[in-house]
């Protein structure tokens, strides 16, 4: 199966028209969070996908909520937030959200660790784990050189070894590729990343 993934459009036109664009080649198209700008735009961030006629896999950003996201969602498209589906004889699940809270002010869309830990404790299976938050260590790096991201996501990751942990939200380490065992991790960003799986 051929995978297109991106995160963090945060309503650019011109990467929108470039994963619509993209998405032709896809046989899948999974969006990793953070679609608009501080909870505003989500209606005009869809609109700029709404040509993607691949199906769609979804997860919340920190920028809209998972209510909020499900809302707005095109038809097609799959909104997934502490939960499974399978699609194509993979297995994928969802977890949106900044975790840990990012320091952004009331507006981010967050969870704690605790919450992700206890949403994350119900996959029992994941060939592809989709989340807004990286795991800890892994393309999590500010620019300061801080490692903000999620010890729950990596505890998952590190039980689940799916074969892709998708992610975004840390706009410094944009294009990111590491590895935490068998599991190929990506802070993937807006711009089209393609990713070939088999089931």
């Amino acid at each position: 199966m051929k995978i297109l993934a991106f995160s963090d459009l945060h309503l650019s036109v011109a990467h929108a028209e470039a994963l619509v664009a993209a998405s032709a080649q896809a046989d899948l198209v999974i969006g990793a969070g953070d679609f608009c700008n501080q909870r505003k735009g989500l209606d005009q961030a869809m609109a700029l996908l709404a040509d993607i006629s691949t199906p769609v896999i979804t997860v919340a950003g920190n920028a809209e909520s998972a209510a909020e996201l499900r809302a707005a969602a095109l038809p097609g498209m799959h909104v997934l937030h502490g939960e499974g589906m399978e699609f194509g004889g993979l297995h994928f699940f969802g977890l949106g959200g900044g975790i840990p809270a990012p320091p952004f002010g009331e507006w981010s869309y967050n969870l704690s660790e605790a919450e992700a830990e206890a949403l994350l404790a119900g996959c029992g299976q994941a060939d592809i784990l989709i989340c807004h938050s990286p795991p800890k260590g892994q393309g999590d790096e500010t620019s300061l050189g801080m490692s903000v991201g999620s010890t729950s996501i990596r505890r998952a990751v590190e039980r689940l070894q799916p074969q892709l942990a998708l992610f975004g939200h840390i706009h410094d380490s944009w294009g990111f590729r590491g590895q935490i065992g068998a599991t190929l991790t990506a802070n993937l960003g807006p711009e089209p990343s393609f990713f070939d799986v088999t089931p």
